[in-house]
């Protein structure tokens, strides 16, 4: 019992990988995306692996260390971005690798308007 007191002692008892804070802005063609989620999964093709951090999207502004927030381990990662109008989903959920360093990090996202959805003019929700 005693040597692994030590142990805990000297390396640490806690488990939790290191997470960092990740902040930004997400635009699509070109304006900030109203509303939606960003979540950052470690890369397990890349040998990263752990929970996901994640941040509440609005007014094109994200910050993992904001309430409902959760910061990223760091490493290889792959960013999914999901953005709305407040009722509409805007554009197809975006995924992109990123590799974030072992620090607190700005980082900006754009989705290409190209990557937008059509949605008829007379759509509303359903009945």
């Amino acid at each position: 019992m005693l040597p692994a007191l030590v142990c805990c002692l000297l390396l640490g008892c806690t488990s939790d990988p290191k997470v960092y804070r990740v902040s930004g802005k997400i635009t699509f063609a070109g304006q900030p995306v109203p509303a939606g989620t960003i979540y950052f999964t470690p890369d397990n093709s890349k040998n990263n692996s752990g929970p996901a951090g994640y941040a509440q999207i609005k007014n094109g502004q994200y910050d993992t260390s904001a309430q409902g927030g959760q910061g990223a381990k760091a490493g290889p990662l792959i960013v999914k971005i999901e953005g709305s109008d407040g009722a509409n989903q805007l554009f197809r959920t975006q995924e992109v690798p990123f590799e974030l360093p072992q620090k607190d990090t700005s980082k900006d996202f754009e989705v290409p308007a190209s990557e937008g959805l059509k949605l008829p003019k007379n759509a509303g929700p359903p009945p």
